[in-house]
């Protein structure tokens, strides 16, 4: 079995930090293939008695890999090479579909689902009256078992009649009703992850993500969907195609 840490060995004499030069070797083994996307980092305990260097100098490499968004950890199971997941900031499409065309499989967690009347937020932005009712569902997202996102939707209720969350892609329930949105306005922010966010999606409390507010309309201008989502920093980029501005008269 091939171990590309076996033979590992820092200059204790070099200006560069221990940290820096153990982060530049896991980075070299990975663009030499050494190891490849998806398989599991060396344990701290296993890389300090590789190296020769202390736990803690072995976590802040490992940190500083973390927020290049070369490695991500799922909980309870380890370290992982796990390069950054970049999605169009235009594109409008379910979480579930995006993932199924990275060859990946979709999962979530369900925190919530009940129907409820709007918050005064809410009823604006889905531009409902108060006593319109409307269905609420909260989910950890997750691709092959590892969580990606936190995300909290709301759907008028006329829309999603008989939903239940077993039914897993939100945009297909919307589809199979016949109310399957078409366009969309996506506001994001670089924001830090709650306790409980935090908790949620395996990162340390703090931990970067990627807030994302969501209104998406029907055919007609309808809204039909409002939601927030926090996405891991540590794996996500949001891109957007940039084109020139046109000089008025030109």
């Amino acid at each position: 079995m091939k171990r590309p840490f076996s033979k590992l060995t820092l200059d204790e004499t070099s200006p560069t930090p221990l940290y820096l030069q153990l982060a530049d070797a896991i980075r070299t083994r990975i663009s030499d293939g050494d190891i490849k996307v998806g398989d599991a980092l060396p344990s701290e305990r296993e890389l300090s008695q590789t190296t020769g260097i202390s736990r803690v100098t072995v976590r802040k490499a490992i940190d500083a890999l973390f927020r290049e968004g070369l490695l991500s950890r799922r909980h309870g199971s380890g370290t992982y090479i796990a390069p950054r997941i970049e999605q169009s900031a235009a594109l409008l499409a379910g979480f579930s579909a995006d993932m199924a065309s990275r060859g990946k499989a979709p999962g979530f967690t369900v925190l919530k689902h009940a129907t409820g009347l709007p918050t005064p937020e809410e009823a604006l932005a889905l531009a409902l009256g108060m006593g319109t009712k409307i269905v609420r569902l909260s989910r950890v997202r997750t691709a092959d078992g590892e969580p990606l996102a936190v995300e909290r939707a709301c759907v008028p209720v006329q829309f999603l009649e008989g939903f239940a969350p077993a039914e897993g892609s939100l945009y297909s329930a919307l589809e199979k009703r016949g109310f399957r949105p078409v366009r969309g306005l996506q506001r994001l922010q670089a924001s830090l992850a709650s306790p409980e966010e935090a908790s949620l999606l395996g990162v340390p409390p703090g931990a970067a993500v990627l807030r994302i507010e969501r209104r998406a309309f029907l055919a007609d201008g309808t809204p039909v969907e409002f939601t927030r989502s926090a996405y891991r920093g540590d794996r996500y980029d949001f891109v957007a195609e940039a084109r020139e501005l046109k000089r008025a008269g030109a």
